[in-house]
């Protein structure tokens, strides 16, 4: 029994030495011996061992940079830059009659290259009366469309008012111009002379006077080769080609076209001298190149305001001096009139043809094209004419050595 009990007591300190041995903690209750079961359930995790960590510094400068920007360029601008200052689109003209006004206006009527529609334009809220491919035109009484009757101690003045509205382009509500209106305007004198005789209109309506004496100014130029510019020179050798560029320079009228009634080489002067050489005349026809087999001719037409023809150089015979005056009675109607018979630029070179491509209307050229233009300025209806001559030209014999 002594030693049984002897036994039991070193088995219990071995026990404890070897709890001690693995830190074991034993409970001191039933509480504690239960969590201190379900502690020892549990898996240990091991703590990760401590790691010493330091800042890091730069030690030494950075090499590498943002690259440079590129230098900008100067710009190249071209040297005969000019910026063009904008013109006045003068692209309404009117025709005052007695009882009458007539307007045009040009389909571009702003000047920018772009044609207006033609509803878009009235003239005091009335449309247009007719159109062409370059203009609308508008017809009135001095009373109708709007105008109003305005009146001083000297002169009477209708005023019209021709308005454009655009509209929308297309299916969109976009417009690429504005509104514009002009005014017009014609004036008459109130005040006439009047005698026992036969009662004359002493005024003219202001549009004609207008044009006689403003607007209208015709040229007659000899040219260089190359048709640039005019030619400096007047002194010319057989075998020479004479050319001629007639212009007329409309300023406020409606769109004009210049032609040629006739031209007749003279030594002096005076159109009524002899010798005189008729080389162009029947309203238009260039005989030259047809009596005398040379290459004169009127030039295809590329303006209305503008003609080119050009002749071999000539002298008339038993005349020494070799001096020319060249004549021409020059002509200019409204650019909308047809070519015909009085209207026309014909060349002959085996058959009669026009500088505008209308060569029925030289079928005339060898009978009678009807009454010519007269020595003097006049301006009747839509048409005007004038006379311009050119010299002394000088014709000088090319040397045989």
């Amino acid at each position: 029994m002594h030693f049984f009990s002897r036994l039991s007591f070193f088995l219990l300190c071995s026990a404890l030495a070897a709890a001690q041995q693995l830190n074991w903690k034993y409970p001191s209750g039933a509480d504690n011996f239960r969590d201190w079961r379900s502690k020892q359930d549990r898996p240990k995790v091991q703590e990760p061992a401590a790691v010493p960590q330091e800042k890091q510094f730069v030690r030494e400068p950075l090499s590498w940079r943002f690259p440079t920007p590129p230098p900008e360029e100067e710009p190249q601008f071209p040297t005969d830059f000019e910026l063009k200052t904008p013109s006045a689109a003068d692209s309404v003209s009117a025709i005052c009659g007695e009882n009458s006004v007539r307007v045009e206006a040009k389909k571009d009527l702003l000047g920018i290259g772009i044609p207006v529609q033609t509803a878009d334009v009235s003239l005091g809220g009335c449309p247009a009366t007719g159109e062409d491919n370059r203009v609308i035109i508008f017809e009135s009484e001095l009373h109708g469309c709007g105008s109003e009757l305005l009146m001083s101690e000297d002169s009477f003045t209708y005023a019209f008012t021709l308005l454009y509205t655009p509209s929308p382009l297309g299916g969109s509500k976009i417009i690429r111009t504005r509104d514009f209106q002009v005014s017009i305007e014609c004036q008459y004198p109130r005040k006439h002379d009047v005698s026992s005789g036969l009662v004359d209109p002493t005024w003219n309506p202001f549009s004609f006077n207008l044009a006689t004496e403003e607007s209208l100014y015709f040229s007659l130029t000899l040219m260089t080769d190359d048709w640039k510019s005019p030619r400096p020179s007047e002194d010319f050798m057989l075998g020479d080609v004479l050319k001629f560029e007639v212009v007329v320079k409309q300023f406020h009228h409606s769109p004009l076209k210049v032609t040629v009634d006739y031209c007749v080489a003279t030594v002096s002067q005076s159109i009524d001298t002899v010798p005189r050489y008729a080389f162009l005349g029947n309203s238009g026809c260039m005989f030259d190149s047809q009596l005398t087999g040379s290459t004169s001719r009127f030039l295809p037409r590329s303006q209305d305001d503008k003609l080119q023809f050009q002749m071999e150089a000539f002298r008339f015979q038993q005349d020494e001096s070799g001096i020319i005056y060249i004549t021409c009675g020059v002509k200019a109607t409204l650019a909308t009139a047809a070519v015909d018979a009085t209207n026309k630029a014909c060349s002959f070179s085996n058959g009669w043809t026009e500088a505008s491509g209308v060569n029925r209307a030289c079928s005339c050229c060898d009978a009678n094209c009807g009454a010519e233009s007269q020595s003097l300025q006049t301006g009747t209806g839509a048409q005007w004419q004038m006379e311009r001559a050119i010299g002394p030209i000088s014709i000088k014999e090319k040397p045989l050595w």
